[in-house]
Formats: structure tokens, sequence, C-alpha cells
């Protein structure tokens, strides 16, 4: 067998288990020398112009090696940035065996033509050029690209594509934070051994092997005294990631892509699949290592339906909640924090402080129209198990939601499911307004938003700038594949 031929079958089809061993060694956990920084492709005389193919081939992840999906053969895929009003323009070709597209996640760009549009379909061996401008009211900050083409995203996103695209801007430009150390996270699991797969899929696969920019552990540094900002990226298909670092407090300054008013310090940080957030963290402690870690979490699992489901999954990170419902079995009493990445101190200057404040945040609005969406899973005929809004499985014909440019609206998104959903609109960012009618504690701007099982939240919606139809959907990918997606037209 060729070696095309080899690779073609260790990442075949959607319907598939994409990641093989193919008789490699053991996976190794012992920290990498530095993190690693992906190939970076910069935006020059108004224009980011690359050429990107998305190939199967043959990655090292820690001490292995195994068959992935990745952009330009890296894991992740190569960092683009951009500038307010510069041109993008991406000649994209697909080496995959199946259709695929290309997702900006977080960019507001039309989401028609080639732009941000996710109903466009990339055969295979077929080449597209994208191409779009950066708005110059657009906000900066950090963005995540990947595919979306309903049928294939999941798999895709789950054999290894993705990569991040940022938008420099105004916070860039605050003395303190252009003097802190930039480190870049890419947070990705990938599915090296499964079996029952497609219990996988309706609970949403989690990976056994947990990677920082494709390595398992890296170390990144700060000097004594100086600043780190961390800009992560949760990439995974379904794996919550709940963070903290020893002995060191988080200062929140973005989410996904947007700034706060001001930091806001917290001890941990919840990064549901596709948020994005960025935090200060501040090298006053004794020289030593500090592990960054993902604590035990549940995102709730689907042991019901008179026990169709069987038991629960485990995974590192995972741990009982005590307001799961009946049938929800209790299976990771025994799971335990898990260590991404070390943070180590090398050299020392002088104390550098926090920002006191950053960028305003606009006060919205009132809406003019309020909508409810209720997020649930259910049985349908000849389809067997899905998930669900509004009780409709996804439609590629129908319309579910029709807006009207220059308009703000009020959801009011409902999870009465058993299992966590984290929420994405594309295109037009929002506010989180309240969840369960309490008001949120700091206001920003998201494009993605958790809704817990049993829980409310309230966003507001400025519809601006782009006519044309995209989608509202879960961001656990295979939640969004088995049905959780709507289809929204923007009218002018």
């Amino acid at each position: 067998m060729q070696r095309r031929q080899f690779l073609a079958l260790c990442a075949s089809s959607a319907g598939s288990v994409l990641l093989s061993r193919c008789g490699r060694g053991q996976t190794q956990t012992a920290p990498e020398p530095q993190v690693k920084r992906p190939k970076l492709h910069t935006s020059r005389n108004g224009v980011l112009e690359l050429d990107l193919e998305a190939s199967a081939r043959e990655i090292n992840l820690g001490d292995e090696t195994v068959d992935l999906l990745a952009y330009n053969g890296q894991i992740p895929g190569p960092r683009l940035e951009a500038k307010l009003g510069d041109t993008v323009r991406i000649r994209f070709q697909n080496n995959l065996p199946d259709p695929t597209n290309l997702h900006y996640h977080g960019l507001h760009i039309p989401p028609t033509g080639n732009a941000d549009n996710v109903f466009l379909s990339v055969g295979s061996g077929e080449q597209v050029t994208y191409e779009f401008s950066i708005p110059q009211t657009h906000s900066g900050g950090l963005a995540y690209y990947h595919p979306h083409l309903h049928g294939y995203v999941a798999d895709q996103i789950l054999g290894g594509l993705g990569g991040i695209f940022v938008v420099r801007g105004p916070l860039d430009e605050i003395p303190e934070i252009q003097a802190a150390e930039e480190i870049f996270l890419f947070l990705k699991d990938f599915v090296v051994e499964q079996d029952r797969p497609m219990m996988g899929r309706m609970a949403g696969r989690e990976g056994d092997l947990v990677t920082v920019n494709g390595q398992v552990n890296p170390s990144f540094s700060i000097p004594a005294g100086g600043l780190a900002r961390l800009r992560l990226v949760n990439a995974s298909n379904a794996r919550f990631y709940r963070l903290a670092l020893e002995k060191h407090p988080f200062y929140l300054i973005a989410t996904d892509g947007h700034p706060l008013s001001v930091p806001v310090e917290m001890s941990e940080l919840l990064l549901s699949p596709g948020e994005r957030a960025e935090v200060l963290v501040r090298g006053e402690q004794e020289p030593g290592e500090y592990r960054l870690l993902d604590l035990p979490y549940s995102r709730g699992q689907m042991g019901m339906m008179g026990g169709m489901m069987g038991q629960n999954r485990r995974r590192p990170g995972m741990m009982g909640r005590e307001h799961m419902g009946p049938g929800m079995m209790h299976q990771n009493d025994q799971d335990s924090p898990q260590t991404l990445a070390t943070l180590s101190y090398s050299g020392q200057v002088e104390p550098q402080s926090l920002p006191q404040k950053l960028l305003p945040v606009d006060d919205l609005a009132s809406p003019t129209t309020e909508r409810k969406f209720a997020l649930n899973h259910g049985m349908v005929p000849g389809q067997g198990m899905v998930f669900l809004i509004n009780g409709k499985s996804f439609d590629p014909q129908r319309i579910d939601t029709e807006v009207a440019l220059d308009t703000i609206e009020d959801w009011d998104i409902s999870n009465t499911g058993v299992m966590d959903h984290p929420f994405h609109l594309h295109t037009n960012p929002f506010q989180v307004i309240a969840r369960n009618g309490k008001p949120e504690p700091y206001q920003t701007w998201k494009d993605t938003v958790l809704i817990p099982t049993g829980e409310t939240v309230r966003i507001r919606i400025p519809f601006k700038d782009y006519p044309g139809k995209t989608v509202y959907h879960c961001h656990i990918l295979d939640h969004e594949e088995l049905g959780m997606m709507g289809t929204i037209e923007m009218q002018a």
C-alpha cells in the first residue's frame, strides 16, 4: 500500500474514527522544553495573503506519531495576524478525501460569498480563494478558524483542523499589555483510542490525549516581576477546560476577542468549546515550576432514555454534580486535575504593574424584539437520537430565525436537557445580560456562551452591517451535527 493510500485510510470518512496509532509507540507526558509557537503569517501593506492546505498528515504529538488532519501540515495550523482595515486573501486547497470549508469564528465579516460562508462547500481536490476585509470598527482580538461544513465539521475538527486568527487592535496598544510576554495556548484533545464511537458522539467525543499547541505538557516562562499575557483558545470538539495556575491568580482582560473595561481577578477560568479568553499572570511568586491545571468538571452525560447510553464515559478533569437528574450515573469520583503546561521563571525585571483600566464596553439600547430558545434532545423516527433547538432538528433548507439589520434583540436561551451546551452565534457578537434572571457581574462582548443544564441565559444582540444567512448552534460539535443548530437570516 502506498503512503498516500495509508494516510487516506487513517483519516477516511466523516462517519469513522479519524485517528490511529498505526503501530506507533506509547505516549509520553514529559514536559517539552518550550511552548511551541505556530508558524506566523502577518499582513503586509494592508494585505494578509497566504496559501492554506488541508490534508491528512503524520504528526508528532509528544513522543507518538499519529495520523491527523492538518492545515499546512501543522498542529495547530499557522497563526494568522491582520490589522483593522486589512484585506485577507487565503488561497485554500482541500486535499482531504471529503469536502470541507473555512469558518472564521469570532470575526465580524460577511456570512456570504467567499468570506465566512458556512454553506460553501469545497470539494476534495478543489481550491477556493477566500477574500474579505477586517472592518475598521472591529474590536480586534482573538479569533479561531476551523472547518464548518455540516456533516463533516465534528470529525474534521476532532481530527486536528484549526488555527488562531489574531486581529491587532486597541487592546494591544495599552502600555502594560504591550510590556507583557504574549503566549498563545491552543487547547486541543485528540482521540487516539476510542471504542463505542456512537456513545461518544451523543455525549460529545473527548480525546484521550490532551495537548497545548500540539505538545504534551509544554513549558513556558516569564521573568520574575514580569507579566504574561495568556491568549487561550478552546479548540476541542467537546472538552471543557476548567483552568487554574498554581499559586497565580488570573486577571481576565478579554473574552472571545473582546476587551473588558477593567481586569477581573479570578482563581480559575472555565472555557467551553469555541470560547477564547485572555488573562494576565504576574510573576510574583518564588522561582520554581507551577502547573497550569485542568480541574475536574462535569458537563453532564447521556445516561438516560431507559439506559440507552449505558454508563458514563470517564475522562480526566470531570467530577459528578449533585444536581444531575435521574438516570445519571456517577462514575467520575476518582478523577483528578490534569497538567496541561508548566510555568517557570526565567530572569528578572522591574515589577510590572497591571493596567488599571482597559477599554470601555458600550451599553446597548433596549431591545426591539425578544425571543426564546430551548436546547434539548429527543428521538426522531428514522433518525434516532437528535439534539434540538425549540423542538426542531437542523434542516439546511429551513430558515429558523429572521431578523432585521440595525435592530437589537434579546434572546432567552434555556437548557432543558441533561448536558451543558455552549451556544455560538456567527457573525454578530452579543452581550450576556443575565443568568437565571440575575445580572452578569461584569460587562463584556461574546460570541459563545455556556448554557448549563437547567439554566437560562439572556443575551442582547445588535445585528449590524451584513445581510445574508448564517447559523447558531451548540459548539459541542457532535451535538451540532446531531441537530442542535438553526439558520438565521439577516435582512436589510
